[in-house]
């Protein structure tokens, strides 16, 4: 399926120049194009989904504490709000809390929301506790050994994000795969 993403502009790089009028084409899970809305549109504006965001859209961010966010802090579950609040547990009242397994592999489906929802598309492992690990497996997210500079590129993977003016993330794209949308 081909997706047309009209943005206010594209950054190729995340420090890279501002292409304004530019939009991305998505085939499957990878860019099949980037250049000038107007031409992109013309070329497959009659068998593209148009979705628009008024934001910037850039390659997605890369969290390089991936296995601490994940495997050293407990993403409460939002039943738990009253009595653990919503942010994560860390150090002594992550260890009085008696992890299960179960309980690893919902925290960090819960954390990795969490990281989604402000444009990562790569973090850093390795991830040793098995619930983790199968949990960012089936994200999507790609594990990555390092930081390394990531770039939209035709050809390549369609793992992006779309930042408003307020740098707020608006969606995030894994394999060409909308995963988190701000309402």
């Amino acid at each position: 399926m081909l997706t047309l993403h009209r943005v206010r502009g594209v950054r190729l790089v995340h420090d890279g120049p501002l292409d304004t009028g530019h939009a991305v084409v998505v085939d499957g899970a990878r860019i099949a194009a980037v250049g000038p809305y107007d031409a992109l549109f013309a070329t497959y504006g009659e068998q593209a989904r148009v979705r628009e965001w008024d934001g910037v859209l850039t390659p997605g961010g890369h969290e390089p504490a991936g296995a601490a966010l994940l495997e050293a802090a407990y993403h409460p579950d939002p039943r738990e709000a009253d009595e653990l609040g919503s942010e994560p547990i860390t150090g002594e009242a992550l260890a009085a809390l008696g992890m299960t397994e179960a309980r690893w592999g919902a925290s960090a489906r819960r954390g990795l929301q969490r990281l989604l929802a402000t444009g990562t598309t790569a973090l850093t492992g390795p991830f040793t506790r098995p619930a983790v690990r199968t949990a960012v497996q089936r994200s999507g997210i790609v594990e990555l050994p390092d930081r390394r500079p990531r770039a939209l590129t035709v050809g390549g993977p369609a793992d992006f994000a779309v930042f408003g003016e307020d740098g707020t993330c608006l969606a995030t794209a894994l394999a060409g795969r909308l995963v988190f949308r701000r309402r």
